[in-house]
């Protein structure tokens, strides 16, 4: 699979839910190879902005999507990585703010 058809099937599925692809295809695209290499490395797409440590069951809470990614985009209008987004971030109606991290502290540094 390339990014272009996990695009597809992704937007297929997840915009129902209303979450959206920003708006900025190249930073999509970037994103969506980089989950793809991830899945590769690990077997499971963890969070490209974020360190993975090879243990799924220690990752599993940044498997794309990740846990933060809802009360991200509810919060701030994206998740951390700027993949998935809301509507209004799309459309321009909310600020594009800095999305900070949830993830505690001591599953950063695996």
């Amino acid at each position: 699979m390339d990014a272009n058809a996990l695009y597809d099937m992704l937007r297929k599925v997840q915009e129902p839910k209303g979450y959206y692809f920003s708006d900025d295809q190249q930073r999509v695209i970037e994103l969506l190879e980089a989950l793809l290499v991830n899945k590769d490395r690990y077997g499971y797409m963890a969070c490209p902005c974020r360190l993975a440590s090879g243990d799924k069951a220690h990752d599993r809470d940044i498997i794309c999507p990740c846990v933060y990614r809802e009360p991200d985009v509810a919060e701030f209008g994206s998740c951390y990585c700027n993949l998935y987004v809301s509507q209004e971030w799309n459309d321009g109606k909310i600020e594009k703010a800095y999305v900070p991290e949830r993830r505690p502290p001591e599953k950063l540094f695996p």
